[in-house]
Parts: structure tokens; sequence; C-alpha cells
């Protein structure tokens, strides 16, 4: 299935091939980026690591910024 990426601190989209039943998880590993340093949204709504893909899916990834 394709899922059609948007990264916050890269311009442009990204269209990402994954295997059916993948899940956020899974395309975070593709993309080799750690899970704990950023949220993905879909449709603008957060969604969960363990939520599963479909093909098409637009999805957002934002990286987290903390400090103090």
């Amino acid at each position: 299935m394709r899922i059609n990426v948007s990264i916050d601190r890269e311009k442009g989209k990204r269209n990402v091939e994954l295997g059916i039943d993948s899940s956020v998880k899974d395309l975070l590993n593709s993309l080799r980026i750690n899970p704990v340093t950023v949220i993905v949204a879909r449709n603008n709504e957060l969604i969960p690591e363990n939520e599963k893909l479909n093909d098409n899916d637009e999805v957002r990834i934002l990286s987290v910024i903390s400090g103090g």
C-alpha cells in the first residue's frame, strides 16, 4: 500500500510503500524515525503507533519539541 507522508522538517511530500496491515510504527521504522521524537496525524487527528494505516492515507509527521 502507498502512504502519502509529509514531514514537518522536510519540504514537500513523499510516497512510502508499505505492506498490507502496516502500522504507524512500521511507517516510522521504514523512514528511520525514532517514534519517541515525533507525533503522527491523519486527517488532523493524532494517531498512536499501533494504529493501522490504509492505502492512500495522508499522514503528517511532526517533531516533538521540549525544553525548559
